[in-house]
């Protein structure tokens, strides 16, 4: 696979940073904001969640990168629906959010923008490993 041709290596980098900025910004709220309990148990496995996926779309190579971009891409879309639920007025597991809360809207831009650019990466990925 020559990922030079197919885009697919910005793609990858693009990928784990933002896998690396969401997870980070999971970690600050814990360790900074105080968020604490169950949610900040969810916090700290989606950092290190974050940061094994971002690292295993660096290293993967052919199939297996397929594999860890759609696996990404699921695991950052549902951290994302997750966010979008505690906003909701029933909350996510008695959990509620608020826009006003701390970085909820860079949180927001940070996992719809990973969303889209895993999306790009997943397809560019699959499309590179049936070459």
């Amino acid at each position: 696979m020559n990922t030079r041709v197919s885009g697919l290596m910005p793609a990858q980098a693009a990928s784990a940073l933002l896998l690396l900025v969401m997870g980070g910004i999971h970690v600050y709220l814990v360790l900074f904001a105080g968020f604490g309990g169950l949610l900040g148990t969810l916090f700290v496995l989606n950092g290190i969640g974050g940061l094994v996926l971002a690292v295993a779309i660096l290293v993967a190579r052919r199939g297996f990168l397929a594999l860890v971009s759609v696996a990404s891409l699921l695991f950052l879309g549902g951290t994302l629906l997750g966010l979008l639920l505690a906003l909701t007025p029933a909350g996510l597991f008695g959990i509620h959010e608020s826009i006003a809360t701390e970085l909820v809207p860079t949180t927001l831009v940070v996992e719809s923008i990973g969303v889209v650019v895993l999306a790009i990466t997943s397809w560019l990925a699959v499309r590179a490993a049936r070459a």
